[in-house]
């Protein structure tokens, strides 16, 4: 993937996680895009309380992951490269 296109889905990534992004900060919590990997999954990083809390895998599932794929097809998954029951 070249780096125009990787900017691309970076920007359409992150306009699907805009809507995710209310809920979160809700909570005290956030997310912010890593890398988008070659073979199209998205790694995020949790900020704030979304970090510490024992339901972002399943925010990460039910939330980010179908928002982010319904938006943006061709991303594969997403995961995270901290958080709860992760060695950062």
């Amino acid at each position: 993937m070249s780096a125009e296109e990787k900017t691309e889905l970076i920007k359409k990534v992150n306009a699907a996680l805009d809507d995710i992004r209310p809920h979160l900060k809700v909570d005290g919590g956030d997310v912010e895009i890593v890398d988008i990997t070659d073979d199209l999954h998205v790694k995020v990083k949790w900020l704030g309380n979304c970090e510490i809390c024992s339901m972002s895998a399943m925010t990460m599932k039910a939330g980010l992951e179908q928002a982010v794929i319904q938006k943006v097809p061709s991303i594969v998954g997403i995961e995270a490269v901290n958080g709860v029951g992760l060695i950062t």
